[in-house]
């Protein structure tokens, strides 16, 4: 059976709707899943009056049971809190940090309900949200929040390489000190469930260290010999697959070439860099971005959360330049793990 996918339209002042509607123009997508809207008709009508060509409707239901599911019809459950004559396109604004908030907290009761079988998240502002009163970090603080969820993690994911991180949304003085013992621990077990959720027998999991060549048996730091070869040995011990802790420089292209199946990194800039390096390829000729993959998936919830790997892009906003490619990818993992459930 067909899952229900729940999509947000992400911050209507930046890409989220064009990226959205992009994607649900693809008959593809409808042999795989059922993928519903949240969001505002006003936003949607206002690129589908642009672009009469793509022949789309829109289906406004009150529950995610009522949605007709097939191609050239979009499903949204309709919020009503966007007037296009008050929203900035392409800027920070009160109105679109407030309606990005609303539509991740409609998607996570409607998953919650169990009303859909998974959801994905297009970007917001963290800027806008906050000025409009959400004071979040980010779209994983929401789900965590709103979830009552004390231990979870991000993973970014692009073809082979796999990353969970330690900490995120915090200084770098700040995620030094996270990387205890206990938060890895916990990281490395969670990526190891990931990966069986994902069909993956046997994981093997790659634990990233903190300093420049795993601290030189202490020379360049104690981290590595007082929590994070303690916390990869207590996993090992309960059975895990992990290997650890592994120069950063090196442990990715590993990844990436198939020795491992994931990595725990230490720090938000740790796991983001290598995996943002291969999914975003900007083209300098052109001065855009010819691909921007990746995925973002929030590990630890009692619901799925996927995500794409970028931003609200206002630069591109209204210009319906922006890449689809992302959130397609996001979708994809939504409907692997929700089928792996």
């Amino acid at each position: 059976m067909k899952k229900i996918i729940g999509i947000t339209m992400g911050d209507p002042a930046g890409i989220g709707p064009e990226i959205a509607i992009k994607a649900l123009n693809k008959a593809a997508l409808y042999d795989r899943c059922k993928p519903l809207l949240i969001g505002d008709k006003s936003v949607l009508n206002h690129y589908l009056e642009k672009h009469p060509d793509l022949n789309l409707t829109v289906n406004v239901v009150n529950k995610p049971s009522e949605g007709k599911y097939t191609f050239g019809t979009i499903d949204l459950v309709e919020l009503g809190i966007v007037d296009m004559q008050d929203l900035p396109i392409g800027e920070v604004s009160k109105v679109g940090g407030n309606a990005a908030f609303q539509y991740v907290k409609k998607v996570i009761e409607l998953a919650l309900a169990k009303e859909v079988d998974a959801t994905v998240t297009n970007p917001l502002n963290k800027e806008a949200m906050n000025a409009a009163g959400h004071h979040y970090a980010g779209h994983t603080e929401i789900y965590a929040d709103l979830t009552g969820t004390e231990k979870y993690t991000m993973m970014l994911a692009d073809g082979n390489l796999r990353v969970v991180h330690v900490s995120t949304h915090v200084s770098l003085r700040e995620a030094c000190d996270r990387a205890t013992k206990e938060r890895v621990l916990d990281v490395i077990r969670i990526a190891d469930q990931a990966c069986k959720n994902l069909g993956i027998k046997e994981p093997r999991i790659a634990v990233a260290g903190l300093n420049p060549h795993c601290g030189e048996n202490g020379l360049f730091g104690q981290e590595e010999i007082t929590e994070i070869n303690p916390a990869v040995e207590e996993a090992q011990a309960e059975g895990i697959n992990a290997y650890g802790s592994l120069p950063a420089d090196t442990v990715f292209s590993k990844a990436n070439g198939g020795m491992y199946d994931i990595v725990v990194a230490m720090y938000h800039d740790q796991g983001h860099i290598p995996l943002k390096t291969l999914g975003f390829v900007y083209d300098q000729k052109s001065g855009a971005w010819e691909a921007v993959k990746g995925v973002n998936i929030t590990l630890g919830l009692p619901i799925i959360r996927t995500s794409v790997d970028h931003g609200t892009a206002f630069d591109q906003a209204g210009k319906w330049t922006a890449s689809e490619f992302s959130l397609e990818n996001a979708i994809d993992y939504a409907i692997r793990l929700a089928e792996n459930v």
